[in-house]
């Protein structure tokens, strides 16, 4: 493979893979709520975007701010990430942790006294902003505390609480929509709970987690943008003059933008396809989404369970994703198209912490806030230009059931040339 997705073996760490000062299921099990922070901005307020275009009726262009509302804390946090990392190797991960989860509750509940919808959006864009600092702060610390295989089952175990957490939140949304549009905007007051629980209970990350050469990490995480680093006795430059290895991560974030758009089509696109099926029930909808869910939390769960590295099981991943995508294009009838959501998820849930476990073995411990927060970047951007890829190809395809199968055409092209390039190093290594 290419230096950019090339999967270098974990040093040694202990035992279980973990580093000796970040062990401790609470702080995984805060990590893992850091993380699911994003996901309940994306989906909460989901259930109450119509009584929300009621209220909103007599503003100029509600028909459009009104669904920006619940989508553009994803562009901001795909515009703002890589700043973020920046941040995060500058400021230090926990820090800036604690601070971005109490400005969470604090942007997420500004709708509920905010009467104008211009500063609900411009909310919501800050809202945005302090996602992509928890996400990468939560990636990069779980990158910090673990190493080897426990670090590998603990983002797949981020990709595992982001879908139920997504299908929960749903739920919970609808639940306290009933009464008003603005009551589930009460929910994001939970990061004053997590900020000081956070403050409290995380360490301040050292290099022991770091997947680099030795003598390449640093000591002890820096107070601010001036503190000492120091590897094996020996200083290190600063973050902000040293240079980033952006060549390492260049081939990756690509594959990620692709893996983002290939991750998001289940989820948002099935009721289309449903309904041009002719399916309009609500509960088949509901349905369906709840068995995609559970195939990508299946999938996730069997990520550290395969055998091989996470590398070496991308062109097979991407191949499962490309069959359910074909599926779905041909399908004639809703239960196979369901069965063929379902084989998408389980390899989309494969495919998410195979690529994040790829990018955070690229990464030294100066550079890991700036690489996650890229890597979240290429991410998101594939969230967000998903839909729209898709309806630019469904118009020239003749449907949106045809732009899926072409998806699913192009993610096997993906697959066998990552196959093929695997297979010419592997040729040239054997000289």
């Amino acid at each position: 493979m290419p230096e950019s997705l090339s999967l270098p073996a974990s040093p040694p760490a202990s035992a279980s893979g973990a580093v000796p000062h970040g062990g401790g299921k609470g702080r995984a099990a805060l990590l893992m709520a850091g993380s699911c922070l994003p996901v309940l901005g994306a989906v909460l307020i989901a259930p109450v975007l119509p009584r929300m275009q009621d209220h909103f009726a007599s503003v100029a262009g509600a028909e459009v701010l009104v669904p920006v509302v619940l989508t553009v804390p994803a562009l901001a946090l795909a515009l703002l990430a890589p700043f973020a990392g920046v941040l995060v190797d500058r400021l230090g991960r926990k820090r800036l942790l604690v601070v971005a989860t109490a400005l969470y509750a604090v942007f997420g509940t500004a709708p509920l006294w905010l009467d104008s919808l211009g500063a609900i959006v411009a909310s919501r864009v800050l809202v945005g902003v302090v996602e992509g600092a928890i996400m990468t702060c939560c990636t990069t610390l779980i990158g910090d505390y673990y190493t080897g295989r426990t670090r590998e089952r603990y983002l797949a175990l981020q990709t595992v609480c982001a879908s139920a957490s997504a299908t929960a939140f749903f739920v919970i949304g609808g639940a306290v929509g009933s009464a008003g549009w603005r009551a589930p905007f009460w929910l994001y007051a939970v990061g004053l709970l997590l900020a000081p629980v956070m403050a409290a209970a995380l360490p301040r990350p050292r290099p022991g987690g770091t997947d680099a050469a030795p003598g390449t990490g640093v000591t002890e995480e820096r107070d601010g943008a001036t503190g000492a680093a120091t590897a094996a006795g020996v200083a290190e430059l600063p973050s902000q003059v040293r240079p980033f290895p952006l060549r390492r991560l260049a081939g990756i974030c690509v594959l990620t933008v692709f893996g983002g758009m290939v991750f998001y089509t289940v989820p948002v696109e099935t009721a289309y396809l449903l309904d041009d099926l002719g399916v309009t029930s609500t509960g088949v909808i509901g349905l369906a989404t709840a068995l995609a869910s559970a195939a990508t939390v299946a999938g996730s769960l069997a990520f550290t369970r395969l055998p091989g590295t996470p590398e070496s099981r991308l062109p097979a991943v991407l191949a499962l994703c490309a069959a359910g995508f074909v599926v779905m294009g041909l399908a004639g009838n809703p239960v196979l198209l369901i069965a063929g959501g379902i084989l998408n998820c389980v390899g989309t849930g494969i495919l998410l912490p195979s690529l994040l476990t790829v990018a955070m073995s690229r990464l030294d411990y100066a550079d890991r806030g700036r690489g996650t927060g890229l890597w979240t970047a290429a991410f998101f951007a594939g969230e967000f230009v998903c839909p729209l890829v898709l309806l630019g190809v469904a118009a020239a395809a003749g449907g949106l059931a045809a732009a899926v199968g072409l998806l699913g055409i192009a993610s096997a092209l993906v697959s066998a040339g990552l196959l093929l390039a695997r297979r010419r190093v592997r040729a040239v290594e054997s000289r």
